[in-house]
């Protein structure tokens, strides 16, 4: 029997698209995850591949959106944590995904999120599918926290931008993680408002965060991927399919070496 595989989806934004390519090549290469993780954009598109949606149809999805298709202005940022609400984000979700539970999913799947109260992350296996995406992609500052338990919940980029532990942790034997906010420790020639002096603050201390967790001798990485996408702003809802056809290239280039690593 083959060792069992878990698929590590890291956040990226619209960068992320590039994970739906992916598994498009390795569902063509007869590669089936038995366990998904995400983070944030890696949620969503883990989610919806382990609620049974083909990555055709999320595809298509995708590339019909627009920013004010997941944007609703908050009429008091500064007293509701959040330039946006996100209802638009929840509604989609549901929309297409469905009021599905963890428990009820097709492929194993837990997303991160981080508790702004306690600072720790929170790993979501049950309950509400949507919540759970929801949390992980609601980037600080930008998309207002979710309340959940008793906790304020965030991206869960911010402590774990590609949840490699947490794919082993659902019973894999064999974990591939796909990064695809590499470009991020490039440097910039300049920082034109305050939001992108945030947004490169969040880069700066994400990537020291990566830095930190790879170096540790007990990183549980098989195969780790990186698509490089030069130029592509994750936070820019433009050149979709450029990051979605890098995905798909990647999935074919490693497809053998994916099949090689769940060999016994």
């Amino acid at each position: 029997m083959s060792k069992k595989l878990g698929i590590a989806l890291g956040g990226g934004g619209a960068r992320g698209v590039a994970h739906i390519g992916f598994l498009k090549a390795l569902e063509e290469e007869g590669i089936r995850p038995d366990y998904i993780s995400g983070t944030s954009m890696g949620a969503v598109v883990g989610g919806c591949y382990a609620a049974g949606l083909s990555m055709d149809y999320v595809r298509d999805i995708v590339m019909k959106l627009k920013t004010i298709d997941l944007v609703d202005l908050d009429a008091l940022p500064f007293s509701r944590l959040s330039l946006f609400r996100s209802k638009k984000l929840q509604k989609l979700l549901i929309q297409h995904i469905g009021e599905v539970n963890f428990e009820d999913l097709k492929i194993p799947f837990t997303c991160t999120a981080v508790d702004l109260y306690t600072q720790k992350l929170y790993i979501f296996d049950k309950g509400s599918l949507a919540k759970g995406v929801q949390a992980s992609s609601s980037i600080p500052g930008i998309f207002r926290p979710v309340e959940h338990e008793g906790m304020l919940l965030v991206d869960g980029g911010v402590l774990c931008r590609v949840p490699v532990r947490q794919a082993k942790a659902l019973g894999a034997d064999v974990v591939v993680a796909v990064d695809a906010i590499k470009y991020t420790a490039d440097p910039v020639d300049k920082i034109p408002n305050m939001l992108a002096m945030f947004m490169r603050i969040f880069d700066i201390v994400d990537n020291a965060n990566v830095r930190h967790e790879r170096a540790q001798p007990d990183y549980p990485c098989d195969l780790l991927l990186e698509p490089e996408m030069e130029g592509m702003n994750q936070f820019e809802v433009k050149n979709l399919d450029k990051a979605y056809d890098e995905g798909y290239e990647l999935g074919k280039a490693n497809a053998e070496k994916i099949r090689a690593l769940t060999e016994e």
